[in-house]
């Protein structure tokens, strides 16, 4: 085989319209722009969203609402997530790393733990946030509810 023997795929190959090269072409005169109008001028180009005339997509949807650039998301876990990883993994400490490396959360995550489900195991569950039930399930259960973040009272 050699470079010179080289050719495209039967069919895979097009040759480009040469439109304005003389009436024997077939695409001469006006160049299959039509007659007359914007759209047969030179630099004419359409706006961006323009239907033909229609009413544009984005002039019939409402706008509605707004994205708050300072929302905070959590990813969720529930204590009775934490109950069953603690009694398959034999945990007594529970903190994001854990979390992740079992595939409750990202990588990047922000933790919030909730109160659904019931909690036996005494766990020192560290977070980004607790809610109030679930905190009182952890204290109940005899563990400790630490939150990232928070301020820790100085020693005197």
């Amino acid at each position: 085989m050699n470079l010179n023997s080289l050719k495209p795929a039967e069919n895979a190959t097009k040759l480009s319209k040469r439109v304005g090269r003389g009436q024997g072409s077939g695409k001469g005169g006006t160049s299959t722009r039509g007659h007359k109008g914007a759209q047969s001028r030179s630099g004419y180009s359409r706006k961006i969203g323009f239907e033909g005339g229609q009413m544009p997509i984005y002039r019939i949807m409402p706008k509605r609402g707004f994205k708050n650039i300072n929302r905070v998301e959590y990813s969720a876990v529930n204590i009775g997530t934490l109950q069953t990883l603690a009694e398959t993994k034999g945990l007594s400490e529970i903190n994001p790393e854990v979390l992740r490396e079992n595939g409750l959360t990202k990588k990047n995550a922000l933790v919030k733990v909730l109160g659904r489900g019931e909690l036996k195991a005494g766990l020192k569950v560290t977070a980004h946030a607790f809610s109030e039930t679930a905190k009182n399930a952890i204290v109940n259960a005899g563990g400790q509810a630490n939150v990232i973040g928070a301020e820790t009272p100085a020693a005197e």
